[in-house]
């Protein structure tokens, strides 16, 4: 497979939020930065891989083959993005882009070395799940900060948006994966929240509270 078809791959199983679900090749477009015209000659290459399930008008899917092929490239990804992490110390909003380049090594050995060498961690610095090398992994049970009760309390163990700028924003008010996060009150105005992060109180907006995932403590 070329790096493009990679991709093109990654971006689908993605787009389908990994339930294997039939995304429009315009979703794709947007995804890739491309025009749809691109996308259809694409994906008829992926269909003749046997990669995709391809209807024309009605949109594409990963077959099986697709879909095990995906799964070992997101658990490159996200081993390379815990190492650069752990072992090099990137911050978190700077390890997408090189795990990017990364996640196309080719050598089997080298990933599995990878996974052992980091102790096989269950999720990447985002929070997001590191799918094993036979493409399993345990779904966590989370909420989104804005959709929790005031009053409740919860974990800190992902992010919907792993841009820089957001990351950079948790960093700066001393936000991280692990932390206890206790909703203290919610405006009605415009959904922002008083929120208590161990022990400072902060106030956030809706936007931040909708791209941050609690599991549910009490």
């Amino acid at each position: 497979m070329t790096l493009s078809e990679e991709d093109y791959i990654k971006a689908i199983y993605h787009l389908g939020k990994g339930e294997n679900k039939t995304v429009s090749t315009n979703a794709v477009a947007e995804q890739m930065e491309t025009k749809p015209s691109s996308v259809t000659d694409m994906v008829k290459k992926l269909s003749e891989k046997g990669l995709v399930n391809y209807i024309p008008y009605k949109g594409v899917s990963l077959t099986e083959y697709g879909q095990k092929t995906a799964l070992s490239i997101v658990r490159k990804h996200r081993l390379w993005e815990v190492f650069l992490v752990e072992k090099l110390d990137f911050s978190w909003d700077e390890v997408h882009e090189v795990a990017e380049q990364l996640e196309h090594i080719k050598s089997e050995k080298l990933i599995d070395s990878l996974d052992r060498h980091l102790g096989f961690p269950q999720v990447d610095p985002h929070g997001d799940p590191i799918p094993s090398k036979k493409g399993e992994f345990k779904k966590a049970v989370k909420k989104l900060l804005n959709e929790v009760p005031i009053g409740s309390s919860g974990i800190c163990v992902g992010v919907k948006d792993s841009s820089p700028p957001f990351l950079k924003f948790l960093d700066k008010h001393k936000i991280a994966l692990g932390d206890k996060i206790t909703v203290m009150d919610k405006e009605e105005f415009d959904g922002s929240l008083h929120i208590r992060v161990k022990e400072a109180d902060i106030h956030i907006s809706n936007l931040i509270a909708t791209n941050l995932y609690l599991k549910i403590t009490e």
